[in-house]
């Protein structure tokens, strides 16, 4: 049987088949086809304006070194106007970051772009080896979630941008959508499908992979032969994501569409208006602040649970009721430094057009 050809160019020979849509093509098609549905993506939710400052939210691993390279040629290629940069966060974690660190160290290089790293040790005072030998592996992903998203608007205040972008992709927020499900969060699973998000006092982010499929990004690092990080968490095997995960494949192995059409889902849910009054309105941290639902935000809160051993006060309210049966905080403890924005940043200006070839 003769070798396949391209379904799209009809001339080269077809090297592989997109997960996404079972299309049997050659390695420069899918590389086009790939950059141009993220360009799409970018476009059609207006995600930048000409002259932002962009923050790649880099860990070294494929996702987030894949999106530091499309946005790169993307930015050239259709002149997005943009200044990028990189931001990685190390969490303290032997063995894992120390090592993803090197890789995005080298990305800096590969990409010329300017790098900022900033550590849950200098931010909180603790790292996740730390954490992780004090509570143990059941609610650490909740620490570290929690402090890796104030790091990373922290980290871009540092460096003045405007804008974060991440690597989340598809899979990535259909197993949102299903956690949140499972765990009956509707303030969450009203919002976690946005592909951009900002607060009055936090900086815009957004997720440009929002329609790209794990594999199509593996495939992509892969044949492009880019340098990254492969190794997964030490602490994440006990993730409850990981429960979201492993059905996730299972739906997509028998539909690999599944994962686009939960997606379709969750932007389709509509929470009653009854229920958005009975959420919590956001409000500022009377302590760092930062962006809060509650007086104390979930990071001073998980600090302070850490530091007057009492770890698990800030993951049940049951729990955190105890720690302010305790008393308020001595004043020896450490807290988190106040949040600021940076200065004269334009909280929301109109978009500019982006040119669709």
């Amino acid at each position: 049987m003769p070798p396949r050809t391209c379904a799209l160019c009809d001339n080269a020979r077809a090297i592989l088949k997109r997960p996404k849509t079972g299309q049997q093509i050659c390695k420069e098609c899918f590389f086009y086809v790939f950059e141009t549905e993220v360009h799409n993506t970018i476009t059609e939710a207006r995600l930048f304006n000409r002259g932002d400052r962009v923050a790649i939210g880099a860990s070294g691993g494929k996702d987030s070194t894949v999106l530091a390279h499309v946005m790169k040629t993307l930015n050239e290629r259709y002149d997005y106007g943009l200044e990028l940069f990189l931001l990685s966060i190390d969490e303290g974690i032997t063995g894992y970051r120390d090592d993803s660190l090197e890789t995005v160290k080298r990305n800096q290089q590969q990409y010329n772009m300017p790098l900022k790293i900033l550590s849950y040790d200098e931010l909180y005072g603790w790292t996740m080896d730390a954490i992780v030998a004090q509570i143990g592996k059941k609610n650490n992903c909740t620490f570290c979630g929690v402090f890796r998203r104030q790091a990373l608007d922290r980290g871009a205040a540092i460096l003045h941008v405007d804008h974060i972008v991440t690597g989340h992709n598809a899979d990535d927020i259909a197993e949102t959508v299903l956690m949140n499900i499972m765990r009956g969060d509707i303030a969450r699973l009203g919002r976690c499908t946005s592909i951009c998000t900002q607060g009055e006092d936090t900086i815009k982010r957004s997720k440009p992979f929002k329609y790209a499929y794990e594999k199509e990004i593996v495939m992509y690092a892969y044949f492009k032969k880019l340098d990254y990080f492969s190794t997964e968490c030490i602490y994440s095997p006990d993730a409850y994501r990981g429960h979201a995960r492993a059905f996730l494949k299972d739906l997509e192995a028998a539909r690999p569409s599944a994962i686009i059409d939960i997606i379709h889902s969750g932007e389709a849910f509509e929470i009653k208006e009854d229920v958005k009054a009975a959420q919590k309105t956001q409000q500022t941290c009377r302590r760092c602040g930062y962006m809060s639902s509650n007086e104390l935000c979930k990071a001073c809160t998980l600090l302070e649970g850490l530091e007057r051993g009492m770890v698990n006060a800030a993951v049940t309210d049951r729990a955190r009721k105890k720690l302010d049966a305790n008393g308020p905080q001595p004043e020896n403890l450490r807290t988190i430094p106040l949040f600021q924005l940076p200065p004269g940043r334009v909280q929301e200006s109109s978009s500019v057009e982006l040119s669709v070839a």
